[in-house]
């Protein structure tokens, strides 16, 4: 088949990628649309803008060197600017279980509303002929007068069917039982009587004529049809409230400025247990690098001593506690650490007659942490002195025991000195990493022993992170302040890493 000359000359031209650029493009657009018409304003804005500088990479000659960092910067405005950028707004509004609809969407709450609308109620009674349901509803206060509805199908799909009286119900009819099994679909049923009363379901065994309870009026308050009264939005609570100040339920979103961050500092219930919790977490981090660093550089010499046999054995069976999965590990030391069916206890009590309340007492239960990171950081740390004293040159050693230096000699002016450079960007992550190590504390503490008197709840032996994630999906959700404590992480473990550069830099500089 002979390909036409204008169809050729198109297809080996930029044809296919301007097709291919609209195409994303397109869909692109769509996804944002549907994201801003559902409420949200930030998502979409993030991806118009990244679309927009997609394009413009992808189809002008002067963004051409960008196209191979872009997928780099892709990620990184998804999953870290984005993230934080969200966070960060979050930490000024109010967002939380209380307040977590928009002020539009609670509005049309209460418009919903509905109260009964005279005195009249019906009891109902349920029949059903093949897929055809009917209705018959008696009223409460004259049991003579009766309605049957037309038939209908009862599949949850909103209905409007007509009811007359004088008329039978055919088939069989349902029992209690049956009928509460059809509750949620008999909720979508709205009955029409002959005097154009409408009647809704009110409650399992009635329909009665029901009534929106609220309207609109000006700037978004709403007056209650039966009694007159007004309820506004409150801008600063984030509720309707009546002309009292009596809050109605349910809250909305709204802006707060500083306020969660005032909380900080001057709510003492939150102040002193964020202030205890970053001191532990300070160190909490840099006892475990300590501790994994001694621990890892001495079994690492040790594996580096000639005289050790079978050395090979012995380095397989120090990293197996790096082989072994995190959590599996950690649910060994809990049951280890079991004040009262623990192994560790009994060995303890059996020597000593001690029998320590890990996970009761602060002391304890910190110390437990301290050892249980240790066992599961130090085979990391022992891997990469090993590698890191393999480039040491024999003859610096060989020159320092002519001399007459002794073992410490050696560790103070010839291997620290070696590794010292190399080393500190791995400790620095490591700092990092255990500043965050929600999984360990989670899985073996849980937080716990608990603190007494806070505002929010908050343990003894809880990191940063795992607050936050307590005050944000546990206790109270209150995603306005965790925003604002996580906020204040990121600024406090980007602080400590730039020190920790600068240091590490100056010191490789002199």
């Amino acid at each position: 088949m002979t390909i036409p000359a204008n169809v050729r000359s198109l297809l080996s031209g930029n044809g296919p990628k301007w097709a291919l650029v609209a195409l994303i493009d397109l869909a692109l657009l769509y996804v944002i649309a549907l994201l801003y018409f559902q409420g949200e304003v930030l998502f979409p804005l993030t991806l118009l803008v990244l679309g927009s500088l997609g394009t413009w990479i992808f189809t002008s000659k002067r963004g051409y060197s960008y196209r191979y960092v872009y997928p780099c910067l892709l990620g990184i405005m998804m999953f870290i600017v984005f993230p934080l950028v969200y966070t960060f707004s979050i930490s000024f509004t109010n967002y939380g279980s209380a307040n977590i609809l928009s002020l539009e969407r609670v509005k049309e709450i209460h418009l919903n509303k509905q109260v009964k609308n005279g005195e009249h109620t019906y009891t109902l009674a349920l029949f059903q002929q093949n897929d055809q349901f009917q209705l018959q509803l008696t009223d409460k206060n004259d049991k003579n007068s009766m309605y049957t509805s037309d038939a209908f199908v009862l599949n949850g799909d909103p209905v409007e069917v007509n009811a007359r009286s004088g008329a039978d119900a055919e088939g069989n009819k349902l029992s209690m039982r049956e009928v509460v099994q059809q509750r949620s679909a008999l909720g979508s049923v709205a009955i029409t009587l002959t005097d154009d009363t409408r009647l809704v379901m009110s409650s399992l065994r009635e329909f009665s004529a029901m009534a929106p309870q609220y309207r609109e009026e000006e700037n978004d308050s709403l007056v209650e049809i039966n009694t007159g009264n007004v309820i506004r939005p409150d801008m600063t609570t984030g509720f309707y409230v009546t002309d009292s100040g009596e809050r109605v339920a349910p809250g909305f979103s709204v802006y707060v400025g500083g306020e969660n961050y005032e909380r900080m500092v001057n709510d003492k219930g939150i102040r002193e247990p964020f202030f205890k919790i970053f001191v532990w977490t300070v160190v909490f981090s840099a006892g475990s690098v300590l501790f994994c660093l001694v621990i890892g550089l001495l079994l690492a010499n040790l594996m580096q001593w000639e005289p050790l046999k079978e050395r090979a054995i012995y380095r397989v069976l120090l990293i197996l506690p790096y082989a072994v999965p995190a959590f599996i590990s950690i649910l060994i030391f809990k049951g280890l650490f079991n004040q009262n069916f623990g192994e560790i206890n009994m060995i303890l009590e059996g020597l000593f007659g001690i029998s320590p309340e890990w996970m009761t007492d602060p002391t304890f239960a910190r110390t437990m942490i301290l050892i249980v990171n240790t066992w599961l950081g130090y085979p990391y740390m022992m891997i990469v002195c090993m590698g890191l004293l393999k480039a040491i040159p024999d003859d610096l050693y060989e020159a320092s025991a002519i001399d007459g230096a002794n073992p410490i000699h050696n560790l103070l002016y010839i291997t620290l000195p070696n590794i010292a450079k190399p080393l500190a960007p791995i400790l620095i992550a490591s700092f990092a990493f255990n500043f965050n190590n929600f999984v360990l504390i989670d899985l073996l503490t849980a937080g716990g022993p608990m603190m007494a008197g806070t505002t929010t709840e908050a343990g003894f032996t809880d990191l940063l992170v795992n607050f936050t994630f307590r005050t944000a999906f546990v206790a109270g959700q209150d995603f306005g302040l965790a925003s604002a404590i996580a906020t204040m992480i990121f600024l406090i473990v980007g602080f400590i890493s730039w020190v920790n550069l600068r240091a590490t830099r100056s010191s490789q500089e002199y």
